[in-house]
């Protein structure tokens, strides 16, 4: 699952970015797949090529991008031992790689912190390393928000923005561009923009985090959230044609879609047939709410991606039976609005109610000072980061394929494996009371096993073994907040 890139000289006069068409065929042991590719600027086009499986490749490219005929051969060889493929959706509510492999999202938002400074995307990118984040949103076009204000590094096309970088007073949230005289050709890309993205969803690939990308959102003062349908198409048929061969890309068509007041669900409904259309790999897709859940039941959505507290979990997967991943459920932080002020621990219990309600929650955070996280990346400041570390610790010595919610008692949350043969053979339940401070429970899972018990304390990070039980037994505990016990068969 590598990726295979190949570069021609074509035509340039005229707009190559809409007067030409270049594609190319790939055929290996009788399988075919045909790409689009596009034109990289200078003169240059480009086809990419995320070949699916071992083998010797042959490949032709076609289109009246030049008069020359071009064909090619290339060996695919196995896979580096950190290279498990892309993601897709397992065992309906979960996810695993192409080879197999377990998945279990652990995801920050970061919006623009790929638009920043080299500096600054260094220093994200070793935060990340150091983290146990293995994805992260972040979008293509810049945003325009509190605390978000700053010019970016470049833009995805031609053109002049408008002077000063500071939102308007009157228009602090940034929705929809301002009247300061914005002008881009929306016919002409700029190559380095998405050049540099690129490298960043590289150097993601290589620290193993998925990078979910935004395509739309309504935070924008450059014009960007109200191109035409035509604009708006040839930009997204651009997007696929350089991301896609990436194994780590996720498409996220919109960060709060019901707020983009231009586009209607008709239009979201178009930009998901395109990217069907233009992705030959049918990589993960979403779309993030503001207030009004999109109709995950598309069938284009492959998981449902919330901005919700995850109280709703085990309803959403009801309603929608895909995986749910609530991306945003408000940060850890201290400015002035709610969704950017909850406290560490807060977070903290909201990733293990997602995790024991059967979805996945999603980290963010926004410290008042020069650089907030969820805008710009940086250095990590907050409290939660080594508690959701120790939790994935513990997802991921759960049994293979995801956790589901089951009822015990009414004032607990507890969850088993997905897989009702594995529940059975490994009796894996996880009880976690969040603010609650029992000092003991009494537990049965049945009369015939011995059932291993420990003692989690999530925010102190710690496991204690209290013995073997039998039938219905009491376990003590400490009585503090944010208690979770494991049980599994001996």
């Amino acid at each position: 699952m590598g990726r295979f890139e190949a570069s021609f000289a074509g035509k340039t006069v005229g707009n190559p970015f809409t007067d030409y068409r270049i594609t190319a065929e790939f055929e290996c042991g009788g399988d075919k797949k045909t790409v689009a590719g596009f034109y990289d600027g200078g003169g240059v086009y480009k086809v990419r090529f995320m070949p699916p499986r071992e083998g010797k490749y042959r490949f032709s490219v076609s289109g009246d991008f030049s008069d020359e005929k071009y064909s090619g051969e290339f060996l695919v060889t196995s896979p580096a031992a950190e290279n498990h493929g892309p993601v897709s959706v397992h065992n309906t509510f979960h996810f695993a790689y192409a080879d197999g492999t377990p998945y279990y999202p652990i995801g920050t938002t970061c919006y623009v912190w790929e638009l920043q400074s080299d500096e600054l995307i260094a220093q994200t990118l070793e935060s990340l390393k150091n983290s146990p984040f293995n994805k992260i949103r972040f979008c293509i076009f810049p945003k325009s928000y509190c605390y978000n204000s700053r010019e970016p590094r470049s833009y995805p096309y031609e053109g002049t923005p408008v002077d000063g970088s500071l939102v308007n007073e009157d228009n602090v949230w940034g929705f929809g561009p301002d009247s300061k005289g914005n002008c881009w050709n929306f016919s002409r890309f700029n190559p380095e923009h998405f050049e540099h993205i690129e490298g960043c969803i590289l150097a993601l690939q290589k620290l193993g985090i998925e990078a979910d990308i935004i395509l739309f959102h309504p935070y924008d003062r450059w014009g960007f959230s109200t191109m035409t349908a035509e604009q708006n198409e040839l930009y997204l048929r651009y997007a696929a044609a350089r991301f896609s061969a990436f194994r780590n890309v996720w498409w996220s068509f919109a960060n709060e879609y019901d707020f983009i007041k231009s586009k209607t669900v008709d239009d979201w409904e178009r930009f998901a047939e395109i990217i069907v259309e233009s992705d030959p790999y049918n990589h993960l897709r979403s779309i993030h709410n503001g207030v009004q859940f999109y109709d995950h039941t598309r069938p284009w959505v492959t998981h449902c991606s919330v901005q919700r507290s995850p109280e709703g979990t085990a309803d959403w997967r009801r309603t929608y039976r895909k995986p749910i991943v609530i991306d945003e459920m408000q940060y850890e932080g201290n400015i002035q609005y709610a969704w950017g002020n909850i406290s560490a621990q807060e977070l903290v219990k909201r990733h293990w109610e997602a995790l024991c309600r059967g979805g996945y929650g999603g980290h963010g955070e926004t410290y008042v000072g020069e650089n907030l996280w969820w805008a710009h990346g940086g250095e990590l400041k907050g409290e939660s980061t080594a508690r959701i570390a120790f939790m994935r610790k513990i997802l991921e010595d759960t049994p293979a394929g995801g956790l589901k919610p089951k009822q015990m008692e009414w004032d607990e949350i507890c969850a088993v494996p997905e897989d009702e043969k594995l529940e059975k053979e490994s009796g894996y339940h996880l009880f976690y009371y969040g603010i609650n401070r029992p000092s003991f429970r009494w537990y049965r899972i049945d009369d015939e096993n011995r059932y291993s018990v420990e003692v989690i304390d999530t925010w102190n990070m710690t496991v204690t073994k209290l013995g073997e039980f039998k039938g219905r037994f009491r376990v003590d505990l400490p009585g503090r907040e944010y208690m979770a016990v494991r049980v599994r068969k001996v």
